[in-house]
């Protein structure tokens, strides 16, 4: 089945906590797995981040909920058990737990009312900070809320970012590819690396550039500033024979388009070494590395240490 929302957790979680015994999260979210009987690929689904699987994001800020309705309490770090206001509610049998049913509880109902008065201060907790951010769809906690802004953001960043390459001449183009490589790490300096645009003289060679700052190897470069024509098979066997011709045994084919199946097949088919980019994952490359753009806010989310209040 899909991977429930983090409200659909809430009462199977609250039901598993109700043997009244001591749980940690991870035991937790595994034994909702199984009465979900999710899949180990769901299971191991993760954010947009990629930083922390989907399910025990959800089963974390249903666990924080209830905490905070004083129907979980935590005992130790990284342990929880149900309350005696959580075996009550248990005993009335609902038909589901989630944000509306919470606001039954005055625990929960202060915590609500946080918002805006805690936006300032420099002690919140990660989730008081996330659980006060608007959530369009309440079926996703805040933090894939935060991930998936983030991820739209940087969605129309992309192809702001491909627009402006396609409209850039070929001579610039050719020198933000070089830009991109050395920012990966590869070339040395940039000034060096931009001597050897236009110097091989091979038409299927557009540059030159040392796999690392030592030269120990030479990596030859195509670029094709193409609007939406498809680079095909033809073009790479151009690029090959080039290669070949200068006993080359690297290459990387980059162009603002994409390629076709058969060129994609035809590379990993040979002894050369070619890997081929396309528009997006120029522009990806360009925003990791953080080539022609700039940082307009950051953000930064903390958490309590728990290590630092150990007394252990």
């Amino acid at each position: 089945m899909a991977i429930p929302d983090f409200q659909s957790i809430m009462l199977p979680l609250l039901k598993y906590a109700g043997d009244q015994n001591e749980h940690s999260l991870a035991e937790t979210t595994e034994a909702l797995a199984q009465q979900f009987q999710l899949t180990e690929e769901e299971k191991k689904e993760l954010l947009p981040s990629g930083q922390q699987a989907i399910f025990l994001n959800r089963v974390g800020w249903a666990k924080t909920y209830l905490t905070k309705a004083s129907l979980l309490e935590s005992t130790r770090r990284g342990i929880f058990k149900i309350t005696d206001l959580g075996i009550k509610v248990l005993k009335q049998s609902p038909s589901e737990i989630n944000m509306k049913f919470l606001e039954n509880f005055p625990g929960y109902i202060e915590f609500k009312n946080l918002k805006g008065t805690r936006a300032n201060s420099k002690q919140n907790s990660e989730e008081d900070y996330l659980s006060n951010l608007p959530i369009v769809n309440e079926n996703i906690t805040p933090e894939e809320a935060i991930e998936i802004g983030y991820q739209k953001i940087r969605q129309e960043l992309e192809d702001e970012l491909l627009q402006k390459i396609k409209e850039s001449s070929p001579n610039f183009f050719e020198y933000l590819v070089v830009d991109v490589l050395v920012k990966m790490g590869y070339g040395g300096s940039k000034r060096d690396a931009g001597q050897a645009i236009g110097q091989s003289g091979d038409g299927g060679i557009d540059g030159i550039i040392k796999e690392d700052p030592l030269g120990l190897d030479i990596v030859y470069i195509q670029a094709k500033r193409w609007d939406n024509t498809t680079v095909g098979r033809p073009e790479i066997q151009k690029f090959v024979g080039a290669l070949h011709g200068q006993r080359a045994k690297k290459g990387v084919f980059i162009t603002t388009s994409n390629f076709s199946q058969d060129a994609r097949e035809y590379v990993t088919n040979i002894d050369l070494k070619i890997v081929l980019i396309n528009g997006k994952r120029l522009t990806q490359f360009m925003i990791d590395y953080n080539v022609g753009i700039s940082t307009i806010r950051t953000y930064e989310i903390k958490k309590i240490d728990s290590d630092y209040f150990s007394e252990d």
